[in-house]
């Protein structure tokens, strides 16, 4: 799921655009299975509607490997792998984002560049998860990740995307709840981050993203697909942390497609139900 523009813009933007030196990325394992609502279904309205109010995605970093794969023929004089890591733009920084969480979601992160890198791929996934769809839990996260004196504007903006009806019209009940025998699934999975400008207490940072959304069950009309997009996050440095003062969205850049089976709706429905989620480094 993701935010939309500033609040007051709707619940999701166009545009992003955070940038910096580098990403952190993690490997999925493979799927297989037989095809769960189509390897690659049409997208009727109310999917459509789903995944661009709520962009989610995760997967397939096959490319990776490849991106990161070494010449083994070409000489390396004195060129170990610790220098291809310090060259690489994908390379992590090895350093721990943080010690402690808040409401759930990693806190406290470090008053630098790096920082504030972690602390929007962290956020990404807070915004981007199935607690979102819930009043309740929705606020605590507001209240944990975006500015103080932003957090009313955000709350009353999400508030008008996440009505009942909207909750209806992807397959859920009225308060955001999956219907019995459904697993909702609604994921966000940051591929990299940079920064594209910062000062001592500001920083904006692009997030390049995954994403997986929909429900998981036999007779789902919204069977869930993944997608690929940019979210943009305005940082800036306050009560100790880094905070949220705007979001935006666009789509991409997406990979091609793999020739992957779609897994059944029970083994999306266990994967959600087993596979924990990551606190992400910069």
């Amino acid at each position: 799921m993701s935010l939309g523009d500033e609040p007051g813009d709707g619940a999701r933007g166009d545009d992003g655009g955070y940038g910096g030196s580098g990403q952190t990325r993690t490997r999925y394992p493979d799927r297989t299975g037989n095809v769960y609502g189509g390897a690659r279904r049409g997208r009727g309205s109310s999917s459509r509607s789903l995944i661009t109010v709520v962009g989610v995605v995760v997967l397939l970093i096959a490319a990776i490997a490849f991106a990161n794969r070494g010449d083994d023929s070409s000489s390396g004089s004195g060129s170990g792998n610790s220098d291809k890591a310090k060259t690489s733009p994908t390379a992590a920084s090895g350093e721990r984002p943080v010690d402690s969480k808040a409401a759930g979601i990693p806190a406290g992160f470090a008053h630098s560049a790096q920082g504030a890198q972690s602390a929007a791929a962290n956020y990404a996934v807070a915004l981007g998860s199935a607690d979102m769809f819930n009043k309740a839990r929705r606020d605590q996260i507001l209240a944990t990740v975006i500015t103080p004196s932003r957090v009313t504007e955000f709350e009353a903006t999400l508030d008008q995307a996440y009505t009942p009806q909207f909750n209806k019209n992807v397959g859920l009940n009225e308060d955001g709840s999956a219907p019995q025998g459904y697993t909702f699934v609604s994921r966000t999975s940051p591929i990299g981050t940079k920064v594209t400008e910062s000062s001592s207490d500001t920083a904006t940072v692009e997030v390049w993203c995954g994403g997986l959304l929909g429900l998981a069950g036999e007779n789902s009309t919204n069977p869930v697909t993944s997608s690929w997009f940019t979210i943009t996050m305005k940082l800036e440095w306050t009560g100790g942390d880094w905070k949220i003062v705007t979001h935006t969205q666009k789509d991409g850049p997406a990979p091609v497609p793999g020739d992957d089976k779609a897994a059944t709706s029970d083994e999306i429905s266990k994967a959600v139900e087993e596979y924990g989620g990551f606190t992400y480094a910069r």
